[in-house]
């Protein structure tokens, strides 16, 4: 009796409770369940080149990501989506502060990768209130450069997808992309060294068709998890699907970040998470796990 590949490879990810909830390619890159540890996720500093205060202005004050059980003062511990420990992204307690992780990989053959995860959001739980409107938003990028035989015309590409929650007390529940060429900036005097920041709260646009009201439970302390896939090609450089729970949304629209290729990033494959907060409070962002998988 002959087994067929495909059914013998779903039935292996169905046995397994940590993967059988995602989707992946056939080919699993990555898989991070964060009840192992921090998984290579670390933060993200801008480039510097004899200080650190040739960093930009954006990356100052940003805190990167740790491990935590979801502790609140009132239920104690919550606990991730499967096990102890999620990612958590903390920003400052100050309005417009950000908090980013980033994975830092190379890609080994450009083709179709898909990025799925569950995460939730609260705000700090300093108020006895919903305080609903008090993150601004969270969100994910790419950060890709073509490798150094590429045939076209050198490229680093930087998808970005953000749920902007809330802005100046008024919720939006809206996802947005960033289009676009950012400002390449020299660092320091050796002409070593350039820099740009892509996480303002600037030119960002909203998807079409892109309106979706989250589960944020009723107390500040309450968390729900929600599911995300989005689906890229690195041979084309285009995005090509994007799922949140229930919802998945037209691309036709989307456009990604582009400039041209940076002398020593070949086959770079970052992959960043980030959350903003809209008021003096802190904002988090928990990440459950992370599934990163290709068709190659």
């Amino acid at each position: 009796m002959s087994i067929d590949t495909a059914d013998f490879r779903r039935a292996l990810l169905q046995a397994d409770p940590r993967l059988s909830r995602f989707d992946p390619l056939p080919r699993i890159i990555t898989f991070d369940d964060f009840d192992r540890g921090h998984c290579g996720w670390t933060s993200l500093l801008g480039n510097y080149e004899g200080s650190l205060d040739t960093l930009l202005p954006g990356y100052r004050g940003m805190t990167g990501p740790m491990l935590s059980t979801l502790s609140h003062w009132d239920s104690g511990s919550h606990g991730s989506h499967d096990g102890s420990y999620a990612l958590k992204l903390a920003t400052r307690a100050q309005r417009d502060a950000l908090s980013v992780g980033i994975k830092r990989l190379t890609f080994r053959k450009p083709g179709p990768v898909r990025l799925e995860m569950y995460f939730t959001f609260k705000p700090e739980a300093t108020e006895l209130m919903l305080s609903d409107r008090d993150v601004r938003s969270v969100g994910f990028l790419f950060d890709l450069q073509v490798g150094d035989r590429a045939s076209r015309a050198g490229q680093r590409v930087m998808p970005h997808l953000r749920y902007l929650n809330s802005r100046g007390g008024e919720l939006q529940q809206k996802w947005q992309f960033k289009p676009g060429a950012p400002t390449i900036q020299d660092i320091g005097s050796a002409a070593e060294t350039v820099s740009h920041f892509h996480l303002g709260d600037n030119d960002w646009q909203d998807l079409p068709g892109g309106g979706q009201r989250l589960c944020y439970n009723e107390i500040a302390t309450k968390v729900n998890w929600h599911y995300l896939r989005f689906d890229f090609d690195i041979a084309s450089m285009s995005a090509l699907s994007f799922q949140c729970n229930d919802r998945e949304f037209d691309l036709a629209g989307f456009e990604s970040l582009r400039m041209p290729a940076m002398k020593n990033l070949w086959c770079m494959f970052n992959i960043a998470m980030f959350a903003q907060t809209d008021v003096d409070k802190r904002a988090f962002l928990y990440v459950d796990s992370v599934c990163l998988s290709g068709d190659f």
